[in-house]
């Protein structure tokens, strides 16, 4: 059955994961997408590339797609990214699964305190999600009976439903030998005991120190250049809200290729 999704664009160069390190053996084959930031234009293109690629590689039937997580904030349509993400959960649950990203969480906790935690948010891209769902007269420093209109605005354009959809994100996911998160995580401690903290915000030792127990990490959060595969780690934020270039790391069989806007 053919997945429905929007099509079209080219597969990006892929560098090969770092000799010496066993490849990343993910039981299905798998998409992991980068963060989008409020894109919905790159995540429509994206999803027309991956939409290809399940149908050129005949894995229509196992294929899944993650999102690392921060899909809100910065860019101009986060409301439109969101209500895209719902509908696929809501057509492929156990085929389709965003993560939690520090974004993410930091609107969560603006909706749950508005006047203790507005400011951490609305000058990090928080702005630009409350403009794409309506809600204008704020500035990066509200004052708290503001800030909490402005989260009572909030609320009530996102819907319950969807303030529960981003709540019950996961800020994990495993298949085989393949972990992937949004920011990074704990190279010494296995991977199911990660903090919240570890996986939304990231670990110090992460970028440097390799794991030992054979787990590749699939991660976003922070941006490079060029997303890569090395060392154990595949990253795949290639800053798409300022860039243009949205990235999906195409997992399967000890290969990793990128497909990018």
């Amino acid at each position: 059955m053919k997945l429905p999704w929007k099509r079209r664009a080219d597969d990006a160069a892929a560098p090969a994961p770092t000799p010496g390190f066993g490849p990343p053996e993910p039981d299905a084959p798998t998409y992991v997408v980068g963060d989008i930031h409020g894109r919905s234009d790159l995540l429509d293109r994206i999803l027309g590339l991956i939409d290809d690629d399940i149908h050129a590689r005949g894995v229509a039937e196992t294929a899944r797609v993650v999102i690392v997580g921060d899909f809100v904030d910065r860019g101009p349509d986060t409301k439109q990214v969101i209500e895209t993400l719902v509908d696929l959960t809501r057509l492929m649950p156990r085929r389709v699964t965003p993560l939690l990203g520090n974004h993410e969480r930091m609107m969560l906790d603006f909706l749950d305190r508005p006047e203790g935690r507005a400011r951490s948010w609305l000058k990090h891209g928080g702005l630009d999600t409350l403009f794409s769902y309506g809600v204008g007269g704020v500035g990066p420093t509200p004052s708290p009976e503001r800030a909490i209109e402005a989260a009572n605005r909030l609320a009530e354009a996102l819907t319950p439903e969807v303030h529960s959809w981003l709540a019950r994100l996961p800020m994990q996911d495993r298949s085989g030998n393949l972990g992937i998160v949004h920011a990074g995580a704990d190279p010494d401690s296995p991977f199911d005991l990660q903090s919240p903290a570890d996986l939304t915000w990231g670990h110090p030792a992460f970028l440097d120190k390799p794991r030992r127990d054979g787990l590749w990490i699939a991660y976003g959060h922070t941006v490079v250049e060029e997303a890569h595969a090395r060392d154990g780690r595949i990253a795949v934020d290639t800053g798409a809200w300022e860039s243009g270039k949205l990235t999906a790391a195409a997992i399967w069989r000890g290969e990793v290729r990128f497909l990018q806007t």
